[in-house]
């Protein structure tokens, strides 16, 4: 078990400490797993059959069909969405709620898996951690540390999911939301009205919509960016792509008719 560890340090040394995809899937399994043991996940067999079949319409055009994709609901009433690397999206419940229809909860499942597709917390991790990732990477995929440098080790994952995005990245997220949208047969527009939706419930209700936006900034830029892609659209072509579907609001539906979400909790 030894030498597993310092190959993985050696190996991280020799490439610039880059995460490979293998271990990025690894880590992710493992932080999955302690999101799903801290945070209310819904559990109802219809709600999650339905995130996961539209989720999964769009993963698998992806660059990263590979990943074993999987979509998560957090019973929570916060408007948020987040992905960990791996290919594990998760969607609150308030997000769903403000969708009107499914090419807008489409747009933000898209978005969600453009970052795990460029490997944006990926890169995070790698820039944060710096010369220490071959000590985390031992740790979270050999289990061989003492209590403390494992939840060091699960922090650092964490620290990165949850951070800040640049606004490089998330216009690549938006390339990659739209791109593959489109791809499944979505229309992109709902990217657009789902922004704006979020924009104003900022103006009008800063704190509905606050966690989101400390991860994922939005100007009005983003949205201009992805109208303008949607414009280029031959016009034949953006009126074949579905906007909605009786599925979806019977999932909503279902949705809406949940008990209360419990007090917000956050992943230690």
């Amino acid at each position: 078990m030894k030498r597993i560890v310092v190959g993985i340090a050696i190996t991280c040394s020799l490439t610039a400490c880059a995460i490979s995809q293998q271990q990025e899937v690894q880590m992710g399994q493992e932080y999955a797993q302690q999101i799903n043991a801290q945070l209310p996940i819904v559990q109802d067999p219809e709600i999650n059959r339905y995130i996961n079949v539209l989720g999964d319409s769009i993963a698998r055009l992806t660059a990263r069909r590979d990943l074993d994709w999987q979509f998560f609901i957090v019973d929570s009433k916060e408007v948020n969405a987040f992905a960990v690397p791996g290919g594990f999206v998760y969607v609150n419940r308030g997000l769903i709620e403000r969708a009107d229809q499914m090419d807008e909860l489409a747009g933000v499942l898209g978005h969600e898996i453009g970052h795990v597709v460029r490997r944006h917390t990926v890169k995070q991790m790698e820039k944060a951690q710096g010369a220490n990732i071959g000590v985390t990477l031992a740790c979270v995929l050999t289990g061989v540390c003492n209590n403390q440098a494992a939840g060091a080790a699960i922090n650092v994952l964490g620290g990165a999911v949850f951070a800040r995005f640049s606004r490089q990245d998330e216009a690549e997220a938006d390339q990659e939301g739209f791109k593959n949208t489109v791809r499944a047969g979505i229309s992109p527009v709902g990217m657009v009205t789902m922004f704006r939706k979020l924009l104003e419930e900022r103006k009008s209700h800063p704190g509905a919509v606050e966690s989101m936006f400390l991860t994922h900034p939005l100007e009005e830029d983003r949205i201009q960016a992805v109208q303008a892609q949607i414009n280029q659209l031959p016009p034949a072509t953006l009126a074949s792509l579905g906007a909605d579907t009786r599925n979806f609001h019977s999932f909503k539906a279902r949705i809406l008719s949940l008990p209360p979400s419990p007090p917000p909790r956050q992943v230690q």
